[in-house]
């Protein structure tokens, strides 16, 4: 069974950078559709970006794009994400999914898209 861990959270000032690092255990993590989301006191949980099972494909948030990058290290089995010029709003608990299913979803900011979640991390961005 493949196992998530996030890191990387932190309190930053705004226009600050951080990078998440999401590490995969169990299974080599390009057999999944993979995702970050991120989830504020009181709303939603919300899609920032997503990256499709064997292939590069990598989808962005409208609210993120042009700010957050995502990638991978396959050697070492770890999902990132490159936050910069964060911004107040970014504050969030951050969570790396899995999802089982090969292709595209129908909708890759639904998170029942995914199947395994780790624990997250915490983001804090001061103005």
């Amino acid at each position: 069974q493949v196992q998530l861990v996030e890191s990387g959270g932190d309190s930053v000032q705004a226009g600050g950078s951080l990078r998440l690092s999401c590490l995969v255990s169990g299974q080599n993590y390009r057999r999944y559709r993979l995702a970050w989301f991120r989830q504020s006191p009181g709303k939603e949980r919300e899609g920032v970006g997503f990256v499709a099972d064997r292939i590069d494909s990598v989808e962005y948030a409208d609210s993120v794009k042009g700010r957050f990058t995502i990638s991978g290290d396959n050697a070492k089995n770890t999902l990132y994400l490159q936050m910069s010029n964060l911004k107040p709003e970014d504050t969030a608990m951050y969570y790396c999914a899995a999802g089982e299913k090969t292709g595209w979803p129908v909708r890759w900011s639904d998170e029942y898209e995914y199947d395994y979640w780790g624990q997250g991390t915490q983001v804090t961005v001061s103005s």
